[in-house]
């Protein structure tokens, strides 16, 4: 029961660290927000804001960039996979 070794343009299905930080990196703004006992509270403030709207406008911010991690680390494996170099 020897394991054949991946044909070219085969997908495997490898956890790898980076597929482990773009897992985190598209879960954390889901939990954030599901979790609505660590922000439903006025203080504190900013600016006028009360905190339940800006932490949610935050993580509208902190949601693009995580996002952006992953997609770049993504497109980053499957340069590898194929056979290319790593920006």
């Amino acid at each position: 029961m020897s394991e054949q070794p991946p044909r070219s343009g085969e997908i495997t299905s490898a956890i790898t660290p980076s597929r482990v930080i773009v897992a985190l990196c598209l879960i954390a703004p889901f939990v954030a927000m599901l979790w609505v006992g660590s922000y439903a509270r006025v203080e504190p403030a900013v600016i006028g804001i009360p905190f339940f709207y800006w932490y949610q406008m935050a993580w509208v911010l902190l949601s693009t960039a995580l996002t952006s991690v992953a997609y770049i680390l993504v497109r980053r494996e499957r340069r590898v996979r194929k056979g290319g170099t790593p920006e």
